[in-house]
C-alpha cells in the first residue's frame, strides 16, 4: 500500500512540474532566419507567429518569389527551434523514467 501511495505523490508531482514546462514552454520566443538574415519569423512555444521582419531590399516585384520562399523558410527554421527547445525541457522534466524510446510527453 506504501508504495502506491508513494507513486501517487509522484504522479501528482510530475503533473505539476509538467504543466510547470507546459506553461514555460508557451512562453517561449523563437527566431528562425532566412536569406542571411532578410527574412525573420517570431514564433511562440506553441508554434504561432507573433512577428515577421522583411528587409526592405526584398520589396521588388520581381523578387515577389523569394520573398515567399524565405518567408516559409524562416517560418520553417523558428518551428523547427521551437520544437527542439520543447523537447529539450521535456527530456529535463522526463529525465528518469523508464519511458519507451520514441515516446514523447506530453501524449
Amino acid at each position: 500500500m506504501r508504495d502506491i501511495m508513494g507513486m501517487m505523490g509522484k504522479v501528482k508531482e510530475m503533473q505539476s512540474k509538467m504543466e510547470k514546462v507546459q506553461q514555460e514552454i508557451a512562453a517561449l520566443e523563437i527566431e528562425g532566419r532566412a536569406g542571411g538574415g532578410l527574412v525573420t519569423v517570431i514564433l511562440n512555444g506553441k508554434g504561432e507567429m507573433r512577428g515577421l521582419k522583411i528587409d526592405p531590399s526584398l520589396f521588388k516585384e520581381e523578387e515577389v518569389e523569394i520573398l515567399e520562399d524565405l518567408i516559409v523558410a524562416a517560418h520553417k527554421d523558428a518551428k523547427e527551434k521551437g520544437e527542439a527547445q520543447a523537447q529539450e525541457k521535456m527530456a529535463d522534466l522526463t529525465a528518469g523514467l523508464p519511458l519507451p524510446p520514441g515516446m514523447k510527453l506530453p501524449f
